[in-house]
């Protein structure tokens, strides 16, 4: 595929830009494994499934999934970007949606990133109101975003895109899907916030079925992103710059 082009002075794509999601996939699972061992060291949470905010709440892991977390917000709006002008440049010759779809599968990706750093930002115990909030916007923004980047898949086949890798993302926004309702339902059900669970306290049914979804859905993000290194793989980004003298 031919580069994507863009007017002069603005930034579409450079060689080897399937680094972006590779980077956005690694860093995303590294912070969660990061802050994870870190509090389990520090015996702030239980080995056995806390939430991915538990696990960041209280210091000093709590620094590591902030600046980590945010990082991978910042990566992840430069892939939906990316990935927004890749659909519009293979759209403009097969026209197989409308430019207003793409944009607006970019607009729900941007929310759940703003979800993502409203979760780095506002911890847990701190605000939780605020937390959860962004949460949710978060991991329904995401369920979202990935569903229709499935559909659009399914739309650029088979000249962009295979039919395998179409049912692997498809496959995967299904059971995040599925995933996401009963982990707001569960969560729902739980009467306190608190990250130290043990399995005889009141509520730990509902925090442990939650938390399983809550993994579920997060590392069904991850998995969908690295479907799009094959097709980053296409695109190289040109920087042109035009200088113009005064008369």
């Amino acid at each position: 595929m031919p580069g994507i082009r863009q007017p002069p002075a603005m930034l579409c794509c450079m060689p080897g830009v399937a680094f972006v999601p590779a980077l956005l996939v690694s860093w995303s699972s590294a912070s969660f494994i990061i802050s994870y061992v870190m509090a389990v060291l520090a015996g702030h949470v239980e080995p056995l499934v806390p939430y991915i905010s538990d696990t960041g709440t209280k210091p000093p892991e709590s620094g590591v999934f902030g600046f980590m977390i945010n990082i991978s917000a910042l990566l992840a709006v430069i892939t939906m970007y990316i990935r927004y002008l890749l659909i519009e440049k293979q759209n403009e010759s097969s026209h197989f949606i409308r430019s207003s779809c793409n944009m607006f599968s970019l607009c729900i990706g941007l929310m759940g990133c703003i979800g993502m750093g409203i979760v780095a930002t506002f911890q847990e115990l701190a605000v939780p109101s605020v937390h959860d909030i962004g949460a949710l916007v978060a991991f329904g923004s995401g369920v979202v975003y990935i569903t229709l980047q499935s559909i659009i898949s399914y739309k650029s086949c088979p000249q962009w895109n295979t039919y395998f890798v179409c049912h692997i993302r498809m496959a995967i926004s299904v059971i995040s899907c599925i995933a996401f309702i009963p982990m707001i339902v569960f969560a729902s059900q739980i009467s306190m916030t608190k990250i130290d669970w043990t399995p005889d306290e009141k509520d730990y049914t509902y925090h442990f079925l939650s938390a399983i979804c809550e993994w579920t859905v997060a590392f069904g993000f991850i998995f969908f992103f690295l479907t799009f290194i094959r097709d980053f793989q296409r695109v190289s980004l040109r920087i042109s710059t035009e200088i113009h003298e005064d008369s």
